[in-house]
């Protein structure tokens, strides 16, 4: 089923109304959908390379729309954040997070965390519901939200502009592992300023 519906993004990618497909993928991605967007932008800009600007900013915003779609379902749909949260087996960390928040600490992290699902690999979805589920603050997800997609997306957008099917490759072989050691630098970087010149 996978197979099939990379196959069919990537259809959706090269037709006439791929604008309109690009921003119905990153909307359902964000709550529900297997697939990620960068499935349908990098197809997109090699076709289109002057417009991977809008590519990008259509990627994102819907992207954050359906982020707050599905923090909305796990705010008030708790039956069914949990069945989503259990399908991914995120269940044992969820309740964790929700005691560390109760007392008081575990901000910090989450807000890395959030950053992290939104820029690599990671299934966004589920750290969007869960978001929802434990009433983090909405105003500083949807600017993190904003921040990680719109950072992921367009460093796609642009690179496979800049160079094409060698970034392609790239990105096919070792994609996962270079996003995650790039958000993990951006984290620990924040982390720095803010322990060192915010905290104290």
């Amino acid at each position: 089923m996978f197979k099939k519906f990379y196959d069919k993004s990537i259809e959706l990618a090269l037709n006439k109304r791929s604008n309109l497909y690009l921003g119905i993928v990153s909307f359902v991605e964000s709550s529900f959908f297997p697939i990620p967007p960068d499935v349908m932008v990098v197809p997109m800009v090699l076709a289109k390379k002057d417009s991977y600007i809008r590519i990008f900013l259509i990627a994102t915003v819907f992207s954050v729309l359906g982020g707050i779609f599905g923090y909305l379902i796990g705010y008030l749909f708790i039956d069914l954040a949990m069945y989503v949260i259990e399908f991914y087996n995120y269940e044992s960390k969820v309740l964790k997070l929700k005691m560390d928040l109760s007392q008081g600490s575990g901000m910090v992290i989450w807000l890395g965390t959030l950053f992290l699902a939104g820029f690599t690999p990671l299934p966004y979805k589920v750290f969007t519901i869960t978001s929802g589920l434990i009433a983090f603050d909405i105003i500083a997800f949807v600017i993190i939200s904003f921040i990680s997609r719109g950072l992921r997306f367009f460093l796609v957008s642009i690179l496979t502009a800049k160079f094409g099917e060698r970034f392609v490759k790239l990105i096919e072989q070792r994609g996962a592992v270079w996003s995650s050691i790039v958000g993990i630098s951006i984290i620990c970087v924040l982390a720095f300023f803010y322990f060192a010149f915010i905290k104290y």
